[in-house]
Parts: structure tokens; sequence; C-alpha cells
């Protein structure tokens, strides 16, 4: 499915769950909904939804269950009264869940048709796993089906109605009276955890006694409740605030500050003693440089690329009318006195009136923060000629531009990883590389004397890895230093963060999660406009606003200008 399609499908779906929850802070990323930074527990498992394999009204029916469990249910209650047990509590989340989407708004059948749609597509695909073939499998999803049925009005799935019939004359007689409540009561949240708790604690406690009546001999493992459970939830969120970070603690030397600023709690570096901010020029000899800046110019006008038109671009996105003075001669306005001796000398209707003048002016600033990790190489013929090209366009338009990047100082961690193994190879010691932080133009830089400077990108031996969370963290805070009202970053990237040294010292989620976590900060902090453009990579797990890059087809105006678009909308012309 193309990208546009999938941002499409998300953006609609969105705007549902935000119309029928009452929430303007709701939206999607990485094809989940999301309330502000933090994702949305999915506590159902017809819930969860695959992007790219099911259909528009399954994502649709999904959204709708969310935003009815978020405006009919009351989570401090719920979780005040789901029991311990695991299988009891799966089933006690079903029940609630199943409970609100019974409130059907009135005079949108739209949504009851997405909510049986989407419930029986996740029935249908249980079965056809293998799951009800077992004993507990058929049981867990018998109750399932007897609920729904019971709550909604409708009959059970007509696939699976006789593989459960034998199943579900068992159990009702024992249910029944919970049943009925739970149908009599599902107006009333408290009333109906009672009957909700009695039937999930009933269903458990059989599935402990055919446990132990079977034995559970190794070749009915595949069988077991662990594994229904497994299948069954698929994964579900139990807790109501899913954490951004799992983070590390710090190592021995005990840092907690970079070499640009605090690190966030709960993430470490070992040492910053070998961490650098560089001018990126002064890496490569000038004749180099030279050679570099001919290269990207012949592949400027090889494209045929019109930097006029991308100014014109942003200038319209990023101007604001400011006064100038103002403006004699009019017909209407402010009575100008120093033509009042008109009135008694002209005839006719004499123009004797003010206007105040008003000039497009813009007060933002504009930052590129590239990726220099190894795999960016293959990208930076691309990437370089979109950049100069935004940062020539973006001065022209009167926006002040930065043009950053980040690697890092060797591979496999350098000296930072040395001196951790000479300490003996304490737990937990956080990033374990030196972070290499680079300036192609400063701000106080025009694109014209720092054209040069741009083509140092072209230096193959400055990609090595990515330690992007504090590189994210660095760039903003050199653009909360500026004086611009308006300030934009916009994170130029093929991948997710990576350094070996530290990811196995620490756990392949360190990085990835700090930078979730410094994104979040600043997207809540709403100081710095953060967008992530990748390179052949859907960034959204890390950026609510970000955009696809297509580095197989050719950068020309026109793909540019979208770009440029999207950079002047703030990011919201792409995604959320």
């Amino acid at each position: 499915m193309p990208a546009s399609t999938q941002r499409r499908r998300e953006a609609l779906c969105a705007a549902a769950l935000r119309a029928l929850a009452g929430d303007a802070t709701l939206h999607y990323r990485a094809g989940r909904p999301w309330r502000g930074q933090r994702p949305l527990p999915l506590h159902a498992p017809h819930l969860l939804t695959d992007a790219a394999r099911d259909t528009f009204a399954d994502l649709r029916g999904s959204a709708d269950a969310v935003a009815l469990r978020l405006r009919h249910g009351d989570a401090a209650l719920h979780r005040a009264l789901r029991p311990a047990d695991p299988v009891a509590r799966l089933l006690f989340e079903l029940f609630e869940q199943l409970r609100c989407e019974t409130h059907l708004p009135a005079g949108m059948p739209g949504v009851a048709a997405n909510l049986h749609r989407r419930f029986a597509q996740w029935s249908l695909a249980f079965h056809r796993s293998g799951l009800t073939e077992g004993r507990f499998g058929i049981l867990i999803y018998t109750v399932a089906q007897v609920v729904w049925s019971r709550l909604s009005g409708r009959p059970v799935i007509e696939e699976t109605e006789d593989l459960i019939e034998a199943t579900r004359a068992a159990i009702v007689p024992a249910l029944g009276t919970a049943l009925a409540g739970m149908r009599r009561t599902r107006a009333d949240q408290r009333a109906f955890a009672e009957h909700a708790l009695a039937a999930a604690e009933m269903v458990a406690a059989m599935l402990r006694d055919d446990a132990r009546r079977a034995g559970l001999a190794d070749d009915e493992a595949r069988e077991s409740p662990e594994t229904v459970r497994d299948g069954f939830s698929l994964l579900l969120d139990f807790e109501d605030e899913a954490p951004l970070q799992q983070g590390a603690g710090a190592g021995p030397g005990g840092a907690r500050a970079g070499a640009h600023g605090a690190l966030a709690p709960g993430y470490a570096a070992f040492t910053t003693r070998y961490d650098h901010e560089l001018r990126a020029a002064t890496l490569a000899r000038q004749a180099s440089l030279q050679a570099w800046r001919e290269r990207l110019d012949r592949r400027i006008v090889e494209g045929g690329i019109n930097p006029v038109r991308i100014a014109r671009t942003l200038s319209s996105a990023f101007a604001i009318p400011a006064a100038d003075g103002w403006s004699s001669g009019e017909e209407e306005g402010r009575l100008d006195r120093s033509r009042l001796a008109q009135l008694a000398c002209a005839g006719g209707q004499p123009r004797i009136f003010r206007q105040p003048r008003l000039q497009p002016r813009t007060d933002a600033v504009l930052s590129f923060l590239i990726d220099c990790s190894g795999s960016m190489k293959a990208h930076i013929d691309q990437i370089a000629l979109l950049v100069d090209v935004m940062t020539r366009a973006a001065d022209a338009a009167g926006l002040v531009t930065e043009v950053l990047g980040f690697t890092t100082g060797a591979w496999n961690g350098g000296r930072v990883a040395r001196d951790w193994q000479a300490a003996g190879r304490p737990p937990s010691p956080g990033r374990l590389n030196e972070v290499c932080h680079l300036v192609f133009k400063d701000a106080d830089t025009s694109w014209r004397r720092a054209r040069t400077g741009i083509a140092a990108l072209f230096k193959a031996d400055l990609f090595r890895e990515g330690i992007d969370g504090e590189a994210v963290d660095w760039a903003c805070a050199r653009l909360l230093s500026r004086p611009q009202s308006r300030r934009l970053l916009v994170v130029v990237s093929d991948g997710s963060p990576m350094d070996r040294a530290t990811a196995q010292a620490n756990g392949e989620r360190l990085l990835d999660d700090h930078l979730k976590d410094v994104v979040a900060r600043h997207e809540a902090q709403g100081r710095i406009e953060v967008m992530g453009l990748g390179v052949d990579l859907d960034l959204s797990p890390y950026y609510r606003r970000h955009f696809p890059l297509d580095t197989s087809r050719p950068l020309d105006t026109a793909a540019i200008d979208a770009i440029a678009r999207w950079v002047g909308s703030g990011g919201r012309g792409g995604l959320g």
C-alpha cells in the first residue's frame, strides 16, 4: 500500500476518533491511536489492526471502538475493579470493551456496521489461526462470542456457530446469571463490572480445573491457557499509560549530562569526555570542498531545479504582514492632518487619508538535522541537493537557516567502549560511543557564504553510527537560543538510532526509546516544530509530523516544492 494512502486512512480514522470521543488531543501514529504524547492502551484483541493488511472499514471499526471506550468508560473505576488473574483480567477487559460498544450514537448506523465488521473479522482470524482446535482455545472463543452476542443483540458469527454449539451448551447454564446481569446493567459500569467479574473468574476457574485434570502433557502444551491467552490477546496493553522509555541507569562515570546539555531522565552516557562539536568544513581540504561544491551545482543544473519557485512557496508559508510606516493620499482610512489644507484648496474629493503600510516579513528559523550514519551515504547526493536548494530558497524568502549533522567519533564505541571495558564492564552503562555533532551552516551565516561548507556532506568518512536522541536535543537547544518567534527542526534520517556498542551493553531499545522520549518532550513543550523527513522510511514511530522521501525517483522542482509546502505547514501537510 502506498504510504500516502496509509497516511490518508490514518488521518480519516483520527478525525473520526476525535469527533466520536470528543477529545482534540487524539491522533494516529505508526498505525495506532495516541492521546497527546502517549499511545492509547488497546484492551481488547479486536482493536488491534494491521494497516497493511486490513481494510479501511476494519481500521474505522477499531477507531470507533476505541472512541466509545474513551467516551463511556471510567478508566479509574475499571482499574480499581479488574482482577489480578491473567485470564480473568483478559476477559474482564474484553467484556468492558464490548459494553462500551453497545453505547452507539444515535443516527450513526455506519458506526454500528464498522463495529460489527471489526469483531467479525477478528473472530474469523482467531478461528482460522487454529487456536479454536484446542479445548482451552474453544472455551475462551465461545465465551467471547456468547458475551458479544448477548450485549450486541446479534447472532454469533455464522461460520463458527456449529463449532461452538457444544461448548456454549455446556457453559451457558453456569454463566447464565452473570450473562443476564451483564446485559441488564450495561448502562451502569459499576453494576456491570460485578457480573463481568463473576463471569471472568468462573471461566478462569474452568480453565484451571481443566488443566489440572489434563495434566498438561508435553504434547498438549500448544493448547495450554498461556498459549491461548497469548494468541487471544495479541500483545494487548494492560497498562493505561505505556511508558515511552524504559531507560538505563548511569554507568560508573555517573554522567547524566552530555556536551550540549542535560540528558533525559533515565538515559545515561558512560562518559562524555570524548564528545565534540565541529564545523564540518574544517574536516576537509579546501580543494575537496570546491570539487564537491561543483559536483552539487552540476546536479542542480542537470535536474532543472528552480530555487525561485521554492522560495515563493516558503515566503507564502512563513511571511506575515508587519507594519512599515504609513501610506498617505488614500481615499479612506485615518485623517492625515498634513493634508487638511487640501479640503479648502482642492476640488472634487481630495485624498486626505492615510493607512498603515504592511509589508510581508518572516520571523522564523529553520534547521535541518542530517543523520550521518553509514547507511545514509547511499542517499547523500539527493539529500545534499535537497538541503542546499531548500536552504538557498529559505534564505531568499527571509528565513534564518541552519544545516547540522550528527554521527559518532568511531565505530563500535571507540574510546568510550574501551574505557568501559577497562572499568570491568559494569552493567547498564548507557551510551557507549563518542558523540560527534557537525555544523555545516550556522544561523548567522548566509547560504552564499556557507555554500562551500554545505558541500562537506560529501565527505564519506563522516558517516559512522547515530545517536539520534542527543542530536535532536542539541539541535533544539540551538534553536531555542534564537530570537525568532517560530522555530522548526527537520530531521533527515533513513532509520532508527543505532550504535552497536551501546546496543550490545544495554539492549536494543535504549537509543530507540530515548529518541521517542526526546521528540515527545519537545512536541509537548510546543516551542519547536519537530518534523521527521524519512529517507525511504516511515518515521511515524518517532515523529508525529513526518513525510516520506522516495529516493528511487530523482528530485525535481515539484518534489522539493512539495517538501517546502510540508515544512511551511509545520509538518501538518504530511501526517498529524
